[in-house]
Formats: structure tokens, C-alpha cells, sequence
């Protein structure tokens, strides 16, 4: 049996994570990750931590296990906050949960771990890791959680098989109702407690609150888009670059309050009334503080065809999986959280990977993460560029 330390939550889902490992045997230690302590920012009154890690412990009681605090601030500040402000200011959506994956959970974390002495660390995401003996060599493999409704294999699509070598996902097999049954059996108090919500590392405050208190408010144009030129039969680079939109294209019809607090396929917070159907973000100008919209989920300015990621932002799960440039392959790709996957072609260059869907796209959104899928294995991922 293996020592494995358990990235504790306070949540349901990591604490049956421990539950079976121990069931199976294993050495069990708990640990609560603290990724946030500046209570100006956080605002603390709202943030679950104290909670959070007070049931983690409890949790770990219930259990016999040991359990410890792990304070991981200042390097989640440097790794994922920062980049985050400085993705929203250059006008993109960064995704702080993949990040906090690949920079947090399976690299510092994970190398906490082995230095106390672990064989592997676990978490309670739903998720399935393989290990396939090919060619005489062991192989791991990442695949999809067998409860759709919370699959979460996106949001790890940025490890590498090194990292799924020493990650264990004892729940990646189960449904949320069966989590919660098995919780409920065992008698740990957290069986019902409700899953969190807002940002991954400050709870209930949510992100235009958030960063409001650090990229400083600015009132700019709402320009409706009505002039859009088509995109007919256009080249893949071209298919693959997001709209481009100016002021002579279309007319003000109100405020906002920074370009940078917004993201494409927004509809919410535009405060723009008297419109037959509603307005969406087709695109932001962070350079001159513009906002540029559309109205009705129909607008051509809110699709587009493929995405590009460039060379050095193309991240494999398996490094041999890598297409060279000139190769191609068909794979199915997600562009966001919970989107159904879409079937797509990848075609390897040496500016870049670009991703042409066999349909038409809505917000495909710059700083997000595409990520790639071969039936139900994630295979790679990058980051959306421009």
C-alpha cells in the first residue's frame, strides 16, 4: 500500500476521496491547501477558508488521519494571480482553475508531498487516470469522468504524463449522487455540504468584484456592431484571427465601466436597455477602452471558424502525441468549460496550431484554453491566442 497525502477541500468530493483510499488500505494524510490570506482583496467576511479548512480538519478527524495546513499564498499570488490581472489588462480571459492545477495542485503540491515522503497525492476531481503497458513501457492516460455532468478533465488538460504518474483520482469513476451516498454512509459532515462556488481560491466574491479592486474602473464607449464584412471562403490564418472592430462600424449606445473587466460572449453587465433582442460582447479594445457588441445570439461578429495557438503555448499530455509541423489530425476539442465536445481538425505549423471546427464556433474566447480529446482521453491542450 502507498502513502498518499489528499489535497483536502473541506468539500464532499475530497473527503470521499480519503474515505476510499483509506478503505483500500493506503496511508492517508490531509492536507488543506491556504492559496489566499490578503483580506483587502479576498473580502474576508465572504471568503470560506476558516470554514473550509475548519471541516477539512474535522474531516480528517472523523477518518483518524493526520492532517496539517499547507499555506501556499505567496506562490499562488506570483504563479496565478498576477498572471491573471495581467491577462484581463492585455484585454484576454485567463482560466485561474486550469492554472492553479498545472502550478499549484500538481507541481508545488505535489512536490510538497514527495518530499514528506508520499507516493502520490489525490484529489476529488472527476477525472480517470489509466496506466496502459505499450511497447513493453507503462503509459498513463487522462480520460473523461464518467458522470458528464461533472467531468473536469478540462480543467487538468495542462499536466503532463509526469504529473498523472503520481496523481491518484479515486472518485473519477463515480457520480456526484454516489459521492454523496458514500459520504452520508460513512457519516462525514460535509455528506451534504453544498459544492463551492465563485473563484477557485476566494469563495462567494465574484470576479468583476474582484478584480475591481485591482484594475481601476474607466468609463468607455458601447459601440453596437451593425456593419460587419463577411468571411467568405477566407484562409485559415485568416478564419482563425478574431473579428476586428472599429467605431465607423457601428454606433454608441452606452457605457461601460473598463474594457478590461468584460470577455467575448458576455451578456450580462452591459446595462444597455430598449433592444429587441439582448447584446452580447463580440470583442474589447483594452488600448482604447472600447466595448464592441452585438445584438442577438445570431450576431456573425460573436463566430468564427478556427483558433490558433502558438508554438510555444501547445502543451501534449504525452509528448509523442505531438504533431509536427505539416502534420494533421482529427481530434474532437472543447474551447471552454462544459462546452459539448466539437469535432475538429488540428493542422500543425510553424507559426502555430490551428484548430479549424467542422461547424462554426460561437466565443471563442483569447486566454482560455482549448483542449484536445481522442474519444474519451484528453490528449493536450494551449492557450486561445490573440
Amino acid at each position: 500500500m502507498a502513502r498518499v497525502v489528499v489535497g483536502l477541500s473541506g468539500g464532499v468530493d475530497s473527503s470521499v476521496t480519503a474515505l476510499l483510499l483509506q478503505q483500500e488500505g493506503h496511508e492517508v494524510i490531509g492536507v488543506y491547501m491556504r492559496n489566499w490570506n490578503e483580506e483587502s482583496i479576498s473580502l474576508n467576511n465572504e471568503c470560506p477558508w476558516i470554514e473550509d479548512s475548519h471541516d477539512a480538519m474535522m474531516v480528517a478527524s472523523q477518518l483518524g488521519i493526520p492532517f496539517q495546513v499547507l499555506d501556499m499564498a505567496l506562490d499562488y499570488k506570483a504563479r496565478i494571480v498576477d498572471y491573471m490581472f495581467a491577462e484581463y489588462e492585455r484585454g484576454r480571459t485567463p482560466n485561474p482553475d486550469v492554472l492553479c492545477n498545472r502550478e499549484i495542485k500538481f507541481d508545488l503540491f505535489l512536490k510538497t508531498a514527495l518530499e514528506l515522503g508520499a507516493d502520490a497525492v489525490a484529489t476529488g476531481h472527476y477525472v480517470r487516470r489509466e496506466t496502459r503497458k505499450e511497447q513493453g513501457t507503462e503509459r498513463e492516460h487522462l480520460l473523461s469522468g464518467l458522470d458528464p455532468a461533472k467531468d473536469q478533465s478540462y480543467f487538468l488538460c495542462q499536466l503532463s504524463e509526469e504529473q498523472l504518474s503520481k496523481a491518484l483520482f479515486p472518485i473519477g469513476a463515480l457520480q456526484k449522487s454516489e459521492v454523496r451516498r458514500l459520504a452520508a454512509e460513512a457519516g462525514l459532515l460535509t455528506a451534504a455540504k453544498k459544492d463551492s462556488q465563485g473563484l477557485c481560491f476566494i469563495g462567494k466574491v465574484r470576479l468583476p468584484d474582484f478584480l475591481q479592486q485591482q484594475l481601476a474602473p474607466k468609463l468607455g464607449e458601447i459601440i453596437e456592431i451593425v456593419d460587419l464584412p463577411a468571411r467568405a471562403d477566407a484562409a485559415l490564418e485568416e478564419e482563425a484571427l478574431p473579428w476586428v472592430f472599429a467605431p465607423e462600424m457601428g454606433r454608441v449606445v452606452g457605457e461601460h465601466n473598463g474594457a478590461h473587466f468584460y470577455t467575448v460572449g458576455q451578456r450580462k453587465g452591459l446595462r444597455v436597455g430598449g433592444k429587441a433582442e439582448p447584446l452580447f460582447v463580440l470583442g474589447t479594445d483594452v488600448e482604447h477602452n472600447r466595448l464592441y457588441v452585438g445584438m442577438g445570439e445570431g450576431h456573425p461578429g460573436l463566430y468564427r471558424r478556427a483558433l490558433r495557438i502558438l508554438p510555444e503555448e501547445v502543451h501534449w499530455i504525452r509528448p509523442d502525441e505531438a504533431l509536427a509541423p505539416g502534420e494533421e489530425r482529427e481530434l474532437m476539442v472543447r474551447h471552454r468549460y462544459r462546452q459539448p465536445l466539437q469535432k475538429a481538425r488540428l493542422i500543425a505549423q510553424p507559426n502555430g496550431l490551428f484548430v479549424r471546427f467542422d461547424k462554426i464556433q460561437k466565443a471563442i474566447t483569447p486566454g482560455q484554453f482549448a483542449a484536445f480529446y481522442e474519444g474519451e482521453e484528453l490528449v493536450g491542450s494551449g492557450v486561445i491566442h490573440a
